[in-house]
């Protein structure tokens, strides 16, 4: 807390390193918050007497100058100017501190439960309002579809030279609200992670520390976490929720014009949402920056105020002093905007940031498969096709040039658009381009990639396109009634009949549940329009060109290939936010090795050596209750080095085999097993049940692996903890239970394995990533290119060794979750004995890890560690 206090307030970049079940969130709040009150209570301090200063030099005489002027003008003048300017600070310092007081005020008056009662420049609405409005959401659209019926998909005139008339997309909601619920923002920390559990338990601690009564704190989400609605939420994926939600808050705006006295043209009522009301956004926002709320119970505020926690959420950053948020909202610049978040002097606290350069090159990186990319030219076509009688000129041309770069894309990739991608063939390859080669190859150079980008966020085309194609071909079929012209029904009739070619596809063999589901899934993606992936795509290549990659994958059909965008320096996005932020706290359980880090992503981004401070400490736990071990061999006597070259011998999986058998025999409750890789997983398993050695280890603990599919990973780590429980309760012929596990799969990250569920890691071989794949290839010469060598190393070689070291911690770092907890860990290759890779693992596991040369010594160490820890229950 002392390190993160004196690096807040020196405005440093700090990288902490404290393992899980250390107290790292308790830490990290403590000190942030008390720094932040210190901070606000010295500033005030300040404030006051430099006002104090100032109205003392405007009341008195303004003293003669010693020096003559050298300016031209009179005394009167000059003193005139000195005085203005004192006044002028004077005034601004007052406003500051009289802002200041009616905030702490009103704050102080919500926590008091006080009535508050705000002027609205709005009429009130009548408590009917909101049940009349749910049931015109609900609604159907009976009337014959016509030109005013599609009035919400049509774009707006696009005028792309006045740059004067774009409006702020901060928040949605609040473009045309009251200036009361427009707040300046006072000076926060945010704090951000990876996952919404992951912030949820954060808001936990923050509930149980002594701040919880004091701090105004916010947490934000997305539509899809947030939304309370329940017609929107039943819509299911995120983008038709974030195009229904939008779509609401056109209506509204429109909704209000007419109140207001614009006229509208004729046609059925739209729908409008009715959580969304400027009187009930603003208690709810009250209600939040009163009490500490996590994601859930902002859900429950929001059903019971009957408003939007999305909204109101976003209402209360400004003036909140902790908002909690995922990564991607922070790290990514155009959705920071969206959301109104300002980094200007402020603190970025990202925890979990162990893969965060991984992390901000996916952010930035883009994929669009062949499918995707006609998918979205048939579906754009034939919108502009139904409205071009009644689409501005302009429109019509960006439009036009959006068809033609989607056509390039698709030339690329050696297939033509207007024909089902799954029956066009491409030539199998790889091949990666710069940025301006790319361009040039999809002959797409002469067409402004950045007007286009403006054009997409101004025009909204796709979620103009999202809801045309969710309107008239969700489900592959035509939604017109037998009434409709036949004109209409030739309009989306090529839409309609390529969706039902690509559903055919989908749902030919539904003879299981599981294909049933995923024809109903393929469904679900259809009735999507891609066009958000692709504008995606073409903001990824407006990046400098020395900045990132095109990758060309052909898999022999034009549908299964795919072009991709790599971010190949992803610095240069976290250059804004490390130039902004008055101090950035890069925090994790496991942060090693940092050199890496600091080179890719801070030395890159133009952060010098003297503003970054490190801190490590070590784990709650006594010495006695690790046991880590480096094995160069195993119980015959062979040597243990799982290179690509002889990890497939038979010799090395029947070794690796029985390794895990005499382990298994000391071993109370669970023990996870680390693989390399599902491919190599797949093959030792499939040799241990050929050759006996499955059944052997079965009959010492229940096996279980690590599910193909994210949805099943819950259900198989109940039953792995329910067996170990059963039998650490009733003893009998299991000893508990054995898991199969790959590196950064499923169960590497964010699984904890506590005290009987995670008694020994064992490491199989060491995860080096794939050496022959073009990005990670391109990723090696790039950094060879542009950062320094050190220790002997290319930082491409650096860069290999690095990515498997911090996968190897995330994954031994599963066991020891607490303060009593107790674990072994046993590092399978003789090569983890290297100095240079020792170094690399987590000081506190290092310095207590030993390595044996033959399998003897190591087996009696790991005996005597767990009859210690039996002999000491008893």
């Amino acid at each position: 807390m002392q390190a993160l206090y004196g690096a807040l307030d020196q405005s440093k970049v700090g990288i902490f390193e404290s393992p899980t079940g250390t107290g790292k969130s308790l830490s990290l709040i403590c000190g942030a918050l008390s720094w932040l009150t210190d901070f606000e209570e010295r500033r005030r301090k300040e404030t006051v007497a430099l006002l104090q200063e100032r109205e003392t030099v405007l009341s008195s005489p303004v003293a003669e100058s010693s020096t003559a002027s050298s300016s031209a003008e009179p005394d009167w003048i000059t003193d005139f100017v000195q005085k203005k300017a004192e006044r002028d600070l004077v005034s601004k310092l007052k406003e500051d501190e009289s802002k200041r007081k009616k905030r702490e005020e009103r704050l102080e008056m919500i926590r008091n439960n006080a009535q508050l009662k705000y002027a609205m420049k709005r009429k009130s609405c009548e408590e009917d309002e909101a049940f009349k409005l749910l049931q015109l959401s609900k609604e159907e659209k009976t009337e014959t579809p016509g030109d005013d019926v599609d009035e919400e998909l049509v774009i707006a005139e696009y005028e792309s030279d006045d740059e004067s008339k774009s409006k702020s997309r901060f928040c949605g909601a609040e473009e045309e609200e009251d200036d009361e619920l427009v707040e300046e923002h006072v000076t926060k920390i945010y704090y951000c992670s990876r996952t919404h559990s992951q912030l949820a338990q954060f808001v936990h601690e923050v509930q149980k520390s002594p701040f919880s009564k004091d701090i105004s704190l916010v947490t934000l989400g997305s539509r899809q976490n947030l939304c309370v609605n329940e017609e929107v939420q039943r819509l299911g994926s995120i983008q038709r929720i974030n195009d229904r939600c939008m779509e609401m808050q056109k209506n509204k705006h429109e909704k209000q014009h007419h109140e207001e006295g614009v006229k509208r043209k004729r046609g059925h009522a739209k729908a409008v949402c009715p959580y969304n009301k400027a009187s009930a956004l603003q208690q709810m926002r009250d209600d939040v920056l009163g009490t500490v709320h996590d994601i859930e119970q902002l859900l429950k505020l929001g059903r019971e105020k009957h408003s939007c926690p999305y909204y109101a959420s976003r209402l209360a950053i400004p003036p909140a002093q902790l908002v909690v948020l995922p990564y991607q909202m922070v790290l990514h610049e155009a959705t920071r905007k969206a959301a109104g978040i300002q980094l200007k002097g402020q603190v970025l606290v990202i925890d979990e940031a162990h893969n965060l350069s991984d992390t901000l090159s996916c952010i930035h990186s883009a994929e669009l498969t062949g499918a995707q990319l006609c998918r979205a030219h048939t579906q754009l076509t034939q919108y502009a096709d139904r409205f071009k009688g009644r689409l501005k000129a302009k429109n019509l041309m960006y439009i036009k040039q959006i068809l033609f770069v989607i056509e390039g894309l698709v030339r690329v990739l050696g297939g033509k658009v207007g024909q089902n991608p799954q029956s066009q063939t491409t030539q199998a390859g790889t091949e990666m381009l710069t940025i301006n080669n790319f361009l040039f190859k999809a002959q797409i150079d002469n067409i402004n990639l950045f007007k286009l980008q403006k054009y997409f966020e101004k025009s909204m085309i796709s979620r103009k396109l999202g809801s045309f194609v969710e309107k008239y071909a969700g489900s592959g079929v035509s939604v017109h009634t037998q009434s409709s012209s036949n004109k209409e029904n030739r309009r989306t009739e090529g839409l309609n009949r390529y969706l039902q070619t690509l559903q055919s596809n989908q749902s030919r063999a539904t003879v299981s549940s599981e294909d049933q589901q995923g024809a109903v899934e393929a469904e679900k993606v259809l009735s999507v329009s891609p066009m958000m992936q692709v504008e995606g795509f073409f903001m990824s290549l407006t990046n400098s060109n020395a900045d990132g990659r095109v990758v060309l994958h052909r898999q022999g059909t034009l549908s299964e290939s795919s072009v991709k965008f790599l971010m190949l320096n992803p610095a240069v996005h976290f250059a804004q936010v490390l130039k902004e932020c008055r101090a950035v706290i890069i925090a994790g359980g496991t942060m090693q090795p940092v050199s890496d880090f600091k080179q890719e992503l801070l030395f890159s981004a133009g952060v010098g050596q003297e503003r970054i401070t490190e801190f490590s400490c070590g784990h709650v736990i006594p010495p006695e209750n690790i046991l880590p071990i480096v094995l160069c061999s195993g119980p015959s006597g062979q040597e243990l080095e799982f290179t690509f070259q002889n990890r497939d011998s038979p010799r090395m999986m029947d070794e690796t085999g029985r390794i895990l058998s005499n382990i298994c025999n000391v071993v109370p409750g669970g023990v996870v097993c680390f693989f390399p890789s599902y491919e190599y997983s797949r093959r030792i398993v499939s040799h241990w049940e050929a050759s006996g050695t499955l059944t052997r280890l079965a009959n010492k603990k229940k096996i279980f692996q690590e599910p193909k599919k994210a949805s099943q990973v819950e259900q198989v780590l109940n039953e792995f903890s329910r067996c170990i429980q059963r039998c650490v309760l009733d003893g009998g012929g299991l000893t508990g239970a054995l898991l199969f596990s790959v590196v950064g799969g499923k169960m590497s990250e964010g699984i904890n394995f506590s005290d009987d569920l995670g008694r020994c890691v064992v490491m199989v071989g060491m995860p080096y990533p794939n050496i022959k794949s073009p990005e990670l290839l391109e990723k090696m010469t790039y950094l060879d290119k542009h950062l320094s060598h050190s220790g002997g190393k290319s930082p491409g070689q650096a860069l290999i060794e690095n990515l498997c070291m911090k996968a190897v911690n995330q994954s031994i770092g599963r066991a020891i979750r607490h303060r009593g907890d107790y674990s072994s860990i046993v590092l399978c290759d003789r090569r983890y004995s290297r100095p240079a890779t020792l170094s690399k693992l987590p000081t506190w596991i290092k310095d207590r890890t030993s390595t044996h040369q033959s399998f003897g010594p190591a087996f009696a160490a790991l005996r005597k560690f767990f009859l210690e820890k039996k002999q000491k229950q008893v």
